[in-house]
């Protein structure tokens, strides 16, 4: 079943985005479907073997935790754009952040998660050093080092140790 399909998801996400950009009818759907396949065989062929999880109901709550925390971000974010706008050592800024991490799947994941959390960027990271540099909209009262290697670098640590 591999073979026939080795990304499965992708074909029927492919398969479903061809449907809702064009007219469906069972044309269409064939004709979706044979890109779709098409492309996950392709797909398959240039695709390393990706990244095991170890413990993949850890997942779930690090995704609540990541949810939670995009929440209280916005409240956070939308507390310093109606205030005074924060400046010096309390303001925003840059800050760098040494990670334990080398393997390139959970950092690509850990990218996400502080980009997708209002008020922090990931601008680059170094793999020689192992430091991640990020932008922040407010230094002050968040220990940034804590809450990427404590909360988040440890959690995908588990999840691929």
């Amino acid at each position: 079943m591999k073979r026939l399909l080795p990304h499965p998801l992708i074909t029927l996400s492919l398969i479903l985005m061809w449907l809702l950009l064009t007219s469906f009818s069972v044309g269409q759907l064939l004709l979706g479907t044979i890109v779709a396949l098409f492309a996950g065989w392709a797909f398959g062929a240039i695709e390393p073997e990706g990244p095991k999880l170890k413990k993949p109901w850890k997942v779930v709550r690090l995704f609540f935790i990541v949810g939670y925390d995009i929440a209280k971000s916005n409240v956070d974010v939308a507390k310093v754009i109606l205030r005074k706008p924060l400046t010096g050592p309390e303001g925003p800024g840059f800050l760098t952040v040494p990670l334990r991490m080398r393997d390139p799947a959970p950092l690509a994941i850990l990218s996400l998660i502080v980009t997708a959390t209002p008020g922090s960027v990931w601008i680059n990271y170094d793999p020689d050093t192992g430091e991640l540099l990020l932008h922040v909209l407010e230094r002050g009262g968040i220990d940034w080092h804590a809450l990427i290697r404590d909360r988040y670098e440890a959690a995908l640590m588990e999840i691929f140790a």
